[in-house]
C-alpha cells in the first residue's frame, strides 16, 4: 500500500472514531453549542472589521466603502512621536508588573500552605481575595483620596511629625506613576492570583512530607525539594499566558490615574489607542486600529516565542501548544 493511500486510511479511520463518539456522547457534545455560537458570533465575525486598519474608514462609506490606503496608518505610528513613548511605557510598566507580581504569588502560596492553624489560615485567605473584588474606579479612588498632600491619610500622618508642613505630592511626580500602578495592582490582585498555586499544592502527597521529616529534611527543605517543584509546571504555564498580555496594560487604571504631569509616563498603547480613536475631534479610527492590531500582534507573537522556549526547556511537558 503506497503512503498517500495508508494516510488517508488513518485520516479515515480517525474521523469515524470521532464521529462514533459524538453519536455516543452526543449530549456533553450539545453543550458545546452555545459557548460555540457565542465564540463564533463574538471573536471571529468581528475579526472582518481588522481591514479598517488597512483603509482610510469613514462611516457613511461603511467598512467594504472606504478607500484602500495599505499600510500607511501603521508607517504613521512608526514614524509618530507617540511610537517610542507609548511602546517603552507599555513595556516598562508590564515587565516591572510581571516582575514583581509573578514571584511574589508563588512565594505568598507557598507561605500560605505552611499555616498550620486552618482558621488562621481560612482569615488569612478571605483578607487577601477580598481586595481582589474592589472595582478599578474605587480602586484609583481610594490612591487618590490616601495620597492627598492636604486632606489625605499620607498628608495627615506627615503634618503629626512636621507640623505645619506639606508633604510632596505623590501623585503630581510623574515618576511616582510606575510604583503606584504596580504595587496597588499586587495589592488588589495578590491574593487571587494565589488560587491556582494553592489547588496545585493541595495535590502533593503528605507521606511526601512525611517521609522527608523522618529524613531530618527541615521545613525550608520540604518546600524546596517538594513543594516549589510541584508548582513549577503550573507556573510555567501562568507565566506563558502573562507574557502574551506584556503589551496590554489595562486601560482602565492607567486611563483613570493619569494628570497633566504624569502622562509622559502613563501614556500607554491601549490610553493612547481610545484617545486617537474616540477621544479626539477627528475621525481617525483607522489609525487607531492600526495601533490596537500592532499590539496584538506583537502579543500573539511573544507568546509563541515563550510557549516555544519553555516546551523546549520542559521538553514538551510545559506547553499551551
Amino acid at each position: 500500500m503506497s503512503k498517500s493511500a495508508t494516510t488517508t486510511l488513518t485520516a479515515n479511520k480517525r474521523r469515524n472514531g470521532l464521529w462514533k463518539q459524538i453519536c455516543r456522547r452526543w449530549q456533553l457534545f450539545l453543550f458545546l453549542i452555545i459557548p460555540l455560537a457565542w465564540l463564533i458570533t463574538f471573536c471571529y465575525i468581528p475579526m472582518g472589521g481588522v481591514q479598517i486598519a488597512f483603509k482610510n474608514y469613514m462611516p457613511k462609506k461603511g467598512i467594504l466603502g472606504s478607500d484602500w490606503v495599505g499600510w500607511t496608518h501603521f508607517l504613521k505610528f512608526f514614524n509618530s512621536f507617540y511610537f517610542g513613548r507609548t511602546v517603552g511605557n507599555t513595556l516598562r510598566i508590564s515587565l516591572y508588573s510581571l516582575c514583581c507580581s509573578f514571584p511574589l504569588s508563588i512565594i505568598f502560596a507557598l507561605m500560605m500552605n505552611l499555616i498550620i492553624n486552618a482558621k488562621f489560615k481560612k482569615v488569612v485567605q478571605t483578607l487577601t481575595y477580598m481586595p481582589h473584588f474592589i472595582s478599578t474606579v474605587v480602586l484609583v479612588g481610594m490612591l487618590n483620596q490616601m495620597l492627598n498632600p492636604v486632606a489625605g491619610l499620607y498628608g495627615n500622618i506627615y503634618r503629626l511629625f512636621h507640623p505645619g508642613e506639606y508633604p510632596v505630592d505623590i501623585l503630581a511626580r510623574a515618576n511616582s506613576f510606575d510604583h503606584l500602578y504596580v504595587w496597588s495592582g499586587i495589592w488588589q490582585n495578590l491574593g487571587w492570583n494565589t488560587i491556582i498555586y494553592m489547588a496545585a499544592l493541595s495535590g502533593v502527597d503528605p507521606e511526601l512530607h512525611e517521609a522527608a521529616q523522618i529524613d531530618g529534611a527541615s521545613r525550608l527543605k520540604r518546600v524546596w525539594y517538594i513543594d516549589l517543584p510541584v508548582l513549577l509546571p503550573t507556573a510555567s504555564i501562568m507565566l506563558i499566558m502573562n507574557s502574551g498580555s506584556i503589551m496590554s496594560v489595562g486601560f482602565e487604571k492607567a486611563y483613570l490615574m493619569q494628570n497633566s504631569v504624569n502622562s509622559v509616563y502613563s501614556e500607554v498603547i491601549s490610553t493612547y489607542v481610545y484617545k486617537t480613536g474616540l477621544g479626539g475631534t477627528t475621525n481617525q479610527m483607522s489609525y487607531a486600529a492600526a495601533i490596537g492590531l500592532f499590539n496584538n500582534v506583537i502579543n500573539g507573537i511573544l507568546l509563541i516565542t515563550v510557549n516555544y522556549i519553555s516546551k523546549k526547556l520542559s521538553g514538551g511537558t510545559n506547553s499551551l501548544f
